[in-house]
C-alpha cells in the first residue's frame, strides 16, 4: 500500500504598510507564499504550486500577486527603514 496526497504550506514573507485597493486606507499588509507539496508516506518531495498573496490587516481583503511582484514588494520591504516600505499594490480585480 502506498500513501500518497498533498500538503500545504503558508509563509509570511514581509509585512509591508501599503494603501489598500479595497478600503482605500494605508495598512499593514502581510505578503504570503502558499506552497502546496506532494507527499509520499506524509513527507513532503516537492511542490506543486506555488502562489502570493497580500492581505489587509485593517479590512481582509486578499489580492493575488504574480511571482515578480511579490519578489518586488519583498525587496522593497528590505529597503525601508525597519523593515517597512509604503506604497501602493498592484491593482488587481478582489479576490477571496
Amino acid at each position: 500500500m502506498i500513501i500518497f496526497g498533498t500538503k500545504g504550506y503558508l509563509y509570511q514573507l514581509a509585512i509591508l504598510t501599503l494603501v489598500c485597493g479595497r478600503c482605500g486606507n494605508p495598512a499593514a499588509h502581510t505578503l504570503r507564499k502558499r506552497v502546496t507539496k506532494f507527499t509520499l508516506f506524509f513527507v513532503p518531495l516537492f511542490p506543486i504550486s506555488t502562489s502570493h498573496a497580500t492581505q489587509c490587516t485593517f479590512c481582509g481583503a486578499e489580492q493575488k500577486l504574480t511571482r515578480e511582484q511579490a519578489e518586488q514588494l519583498t525587496a522593497q520591504a528590505a529597503g525601508g527603514v525597519g523593515g517597512q516600505a509604503y506604497g501602493t499594490p498592484y491593482q488587481q480585480p478582489h479576490q477571496h
